[in-house]
């Protein structure tokens, strides 16, 4: 069963193949037996899961199902989940159990899904890697030794090693999209508000968005179309209709316009991985698409914009982390200073107090007007790029990563590599766009995505994209040696 996506295990369901009670326990078996080689989870809910199972049975068998009922999936670990730990992968909540589930959470217990537990993530989804986690890091199982990229990467190696069919994660400045291309599977990053933010806690708040990663585009669509709509809870939701993201999959690519931006096939691209991705567009072009070149003349600017502005956010949103209403608190602090550095000093780790350092610097005062109101000046022209682009074209496509995924440790020690390894998904945050990474093949027995972005709210023409590829393409069937049976 585990061989099996989202949308083959509905059907499944449906006919009672088997049954979600079954399946639960079968998954449930897979993680026990080789999350361990892996490391991708915080915590397994097996009891809540196998009651949710029976319940989502009973409701199949009265023909009440709905295309997610009785599906195990996995929620990233920064998502609040009622009764359930939600740690964001810090010391600092490792003691937090939340009061109240998230919206995306509860949207998708409503959809019919079985809960299993929560994803590993770099702490506060700072990274690029997940090595930043307090739980330590989550290993690629295409290679235990290379990263799944972050700050999605537990659930991104959850998915590939069909430990699970589908899981939610975040996305800053590629952190869905980066990790899905790391580990071979799908991941959609859509449009800013699309998804509420609810309830999900923060990093960088004008960046962060939720989004679905599973094996497929199909499978995502599924996801989606449970996780997207307005939120009154979420000041930044937006209200406009959800399309049926399933039913606008099967649409032809005939005059498809695609955009290729120069700027991604400058230095520093591995030409493996431009060679996977020129023939993937290739793939398109006989699929009856048009190539165009475009170009996003900031896009070069986008790596130091946005360490301004999400330094500068998170500095911000961590502020309430101090040891006195919740979290982890220092012991036997000698006075409310000594309670405040004590508990913050020894709760966040290297990587998120290196950036609560640069946001407040770049907030303070003096500094302000000169770093963080330039950088948003700049995401505004970055922001424009893509608007001319899309008058011309229809979707951008390029390489996700400039690598595939590099060996643990090897870019610990340098912050500025590990930041340059989302050099191609940063502009899309900043620019609020929708975007999502497929597989298209293979670099030294290592996965290489395929970047697809739309106009806002197009994520509809994304997954259709997405899933024409994979009705000629395998690459997303594709699972890791030593986790296929």
């Amino acid at each position: 069963m585990h061989r099996k996506t989202i949308a083959e295990l509905a059907q499944g369901l449906r006919r009672r193949e088997f049954s979600s009670v079954e399946l639960t326990e079968a998954l449930l078996a897979r993680i026990r037996t080789l999350d361990g080689q892996l490391n991708c989870f915080v915590t397994v809910t097996e009891d809540t899961a196998l009651a949710a199972a029976r319940d989502a049975d009973a409701r199949l068998a009265r023909g009440e199902a709905g295309p997610l009922t009785g599906i195990p999936i996995a929620q990233k670990d920064i998502f609040c989940t009622e009764g359930i730990r939600t740690s964001c992968g810090s010391r600092m909540l490792d003691n937090f159990v939340a009061p109240y589930d998230a919206t995306v959470v509860e949207r998708l217990r409503q959809a019919g899904t079985v809960l299993l537990g929560k994803l590993n993530m770099d702490e506060f989804a700072m990274g690029s890697s997940n090595e930043t986690s307090y739980y330590g890091p989550v290993r690629n199982p295409w290679d235990p030794d290379t990263v799944p990229g972050g700050s999605s990467g537990g659930s991104a190696a959850a998915v590939a090693a069909r430990l699970i069919p589908g899981a939610t994660g975040t996305d800053t400045g590629g952190s869905i999209r980066q990790p899905a291309s790391f580990c071979g599977i799908t991941g959609l990053k859509p449009t800013y508000g699309r998804v509420s933010r609810w309830g999900m806690i923060a990093f960088a708040s004008s960046l962060d968005q939720g989004g679905p990663m599973a094996r497929s585009a199909e499978d995502c669509a599924l996801l989606l179309q449970a996780m997207a709509g307005f939120d009154p809870k979420d000041s930044t939701s937006v209200e406009r209709p959800v399309p049926d993201y399933a039913a606008a999959l099967e649409g032809e690519l005939a005059g498809l316009r695609i955009g290729l931006p120069r700027e991604f096939f400058g230095d520093g691209l591995d030409p493996d991985v431009a060679r996977l991705i020129q023939d993937a567009v290739a793939e398109f072009e006989k699929l009856g698409a048009q190539v165009l070149d475009v170009s996003l003349p900031h896009m070069a600017l986008s790596v130091p914009v946005y360490y301004v502005v999400a330094p500068a956010e998170c500095s911000s949103n961590l502020a309430r982390y101090d040891g006195v209403r919740f979290g982890y608190r220092c012991q036997d602090p000698k006075d409310l200073a000594d309670l405040y550095l004590r508990s913050r000093g020894e709760g966040f780790g290297a990587e998120v107090k290196r950036r609560i350092l640069i946001g407040t610097y770049a907030l303070s005062a003096g500094y302000y007007d000169a770093y963080y109101l330039k950088a948003q000046q700049i995401r505004r022209l970055i922001r424009d790029d893509f608007q001319r682009a899309f008058a011309e074209v229809d979707v951008l496509m390029g390489p996700t990563s400039p690598t595939v995924a590099f060996r643990l440790g090897e870019r610990s020690a340098d912050p500025i590599a590990m930041y340059l390894s989302d050099i191609y998904t940063i502009a899309v945050n900043l620019a609020g766009l929708p975007a999502l990474s497929i597989p298209v093949g293979f670099s030294r027995q290592l996965p290489v995505g395929l970047q697809i972005i739309g106009n806002y709210f197009d994520e509809a023409r994304l997954l259709n994209v997405a899933h024409r590829y994979q009705q000629v393409a395998d690459w997303h069937r594709q699972a890791p040696a030593g986790f296929a049976d």
